[in-house]
């Protein structure tokens, strides 16, 4: 099977000398295409760190990542952002206040070449449950689940073959979550897609994804299928932990 991220060795630091951070140490993974792979740990683990080494959103970090068979480098060009989109944590902080839902994908559109802007503004919508009563409305007009459902969108604009997914549910209520996570399986479904998805949330990922490779303290310290999950056949004290204290949270 086609690999569509390959990771290798990554670490990622921030500062210098005294004061450098490692935030991710050594963490290597294989993503197949068309799978959904889960990076899992509680908040500092470095499994969000790893979703920005490979948008270069941070520039310190060494070892090997490629993605569609192409290594990265530095920078990305038009061509990755093409294939590859994040949907980050909180719809309202990464969608700018003062500008539409139309604004927002004819933004994205034009910065990737589309000409036929008003049409694949309203297939966007309507693809993320949408109707075209919500392409003139800004954020604040927009519900958390509607504001996520625009972020998608946006992510889709350019007809990537990759999300990376960071605690996409995580601001949002309970009630909405599922509706957002059944809307990202479909969407995987019906355009191929292949996902990276980051959370904290056991429930989320074994609903969402087939591998999960478990961070703490910026390692990975086991990776394990969603069904072995399921059974508790975990190894790592670290991952047994988490599974129980996921089970203790449904009690």
């Amino acid at each position: 099977m086609t690999a569509a991220i390959e990771i290798e060795s990554l670490d990622v630091w921030f500062g210098d000398g005294p004061d450098r951070t490692d935030a991710v140490k050594s963490v290597s993974f294989t993503v197949p295409e068309g799978e959904s792979f889960g990076l899992v740990g509680e908040s500092g683990s470095g499994k969000s760190t790893v979703l920005r080494a490979i948008t270069g959103l941070v520039p310190t970090w060494s070892g090997g990542i490629r993605v569609q068979g192409r290594p990265l480098g530095r920078k990305r060009d038009k061509a990755f952002y093409k294939s590859t989109q994040m949907v980050f944590q909180d719809p309202y902080a990464s969608l700018h206040p003062r500008m539409t839902v139309d604004q927002v994908l004819s933004e994205a559109l034009h910065l990737h070449g589309f000409r036929d802007i008003d049409s694949r503004i309203d297939t966007l919508l309507r693809d993320v449950g949408l109707g075209p009563g919500y392409r003139f409305r800004y954020p604040h007009q927009l519900s958390g689940g509607q504001r996520q459902r625009v972020a998608i969108a946006r992510a889709l604009a350019p007809e990537p073959k990759i999300l990376l997914l960071d605690e996409p549910t995580s601001a949002l209520d309970v009630s909405v979550q599922a509706e957002i996570l059944n809307l990202l399986t479909d969407l995987r479904t019906e355009r191929h897609l292949t996902y990276v998805m980051v959370s904290h949330d056991l429930g989320v990922v074994g609903h969402m994804c087939g591998q999960v490779a478990v961070m703490q303290h910026g390692e990975v310290v086991e990776e394990l299928g969603v069904a072995d999950m399921r059974e508790l056949k975990a190894s790592h004290p670290y991952t047994r932990h988490l599974l129980d204290s996921s089970l203790r949270s449904v009690r």
